[in-house]
Order: C-alpha cells, then sequence, then structure tokens
C-alpha cells in the first residue's frame, strides 16, 4: 500500500524516474521552457525548484550537490551563472505550469512548463511593483501625490493655453 506516499511514480522504477527527471531539468535549465505532460511537469517542478534555490549560493558543496543531481555540466554552469542572478530575489516559485490541451494520441494532458523569470510576454508588459504604503503617513503620502498632479495639470493647461 502507498499510505502517506506523496510523490507521483510516473510509472516507472527509480532509477528510470531519476534518470529521467534529470534530463528533463538539464533540459528545462538550457532551453528555459520544454513541453510535456501535465504529471510529469508536476513531478519536474517538485525536482528542479530545490535546485534553483540552491543555486543561489554559488559555493563548490552546492555546485557539487546540483551536479549530484543534474549530471550536465553545462546546465549547472548556466543555473550558476544566468538562472541564478535572475531568480535572487524571488522567494520561490520558480517554474510556470501552462496547460495546452490533450495529446492527439492518447489524450494525456499536455502541458509547457518554464522558467518564470525568462517569460519576455509576461515579464515584458509589466512594469516593476510600487512599494506599498505604510499605515502610519498614507493619508500624508496620497496628499502629496495628489498635489503633484495638480501641478502638472495646471503645467499642462498653462502650455495648451500659449499655443
Amino acid at each position: 500500500m502507498r499510505h502517506g506516499d506523496k510523490i507521483n511514480n510516473l510509472g516507472r522504477k527509480s532509477a528510470h524516474r531519476k534518470a529521467m527527471l534529470s534530463n528533463m531539468a538539464c533540459s528545462l535549465i538550457l532551453h528555459k521552457r520544454i513541453a510535456t505532460t501535465l504529471a510529469k511537469a508536476k513531478a519536474l517542478r517538485t525536482y528542479v525548484e530545490p535546485l534553483i534555490t540552491k543555486s543561489k549560493d554559488d559555493s563548490t558543496h552546492s555546485r557539487r550537490t546540483v551536479f549530484a543531481y543534474l549530471g550536465n555540466k553545462e546546465a549547472v554552469s548556466m543555473l550558476f551563472k544566468d538562472i541564478s542572478v535572475k531568480v535572487t530575489d524571488r522567494p520561490g516559485g520558480y517554474t510556470r505550469i501552462l496547460k495546452t490541451g490533450h495529446r492527439l494520441g492518447d489524450n494525456a494532458d499536455m502541458c509547457f512548463i518554464e522558467l518564470v523569470d525568462f517569460n519576455e510576454n509576461y515579464t515584458a508588459g509589466k512594469a516593476p511593483a510600487k512599494a506599498k504604503a505604510s499605515r502610519r503617513g498614507g493619508k500624508k503620502k496620497a496628499a502629496e501625490t495628489t498635489d503633484a498632479k495638480t501641478e502638472t495639470t495646471e503645467s499642462t493647461d498653462d502650455s495648451a493655453k500659449s499655443e
């Protein structure tokens, strides 16, 4: 019985599953986006996100630990050189799963799994998040911004009158 066993075995023996997840993780790191089934993508997310977290600390020990999981020098170097730089301020959630429909042959749920910070379609349109106003002095800051807005509208009205 599989009481309390939360890992999806994907119908494979453990050696086959580890090799498959390692190859998929290397492909995800190198290509930033791969197409796969939904079950494999969910298993890959739990496999690759701790490795990305470990890559934030660029030490020999963390490089060797990640290499033990991936087994690909190019993927490890790209993870520590490019990806870890972009995700330093992100507290987790490095991957995104986008469902694409069903596979024609066996009707399996298909999806894309991608690294969040490398999708230009999502990141290009959004401005950086503004700092939240604190509860103290929130009214004062709001009053300052409305004064600044009225000054800019008055200056544009004056320039329109002069033309």
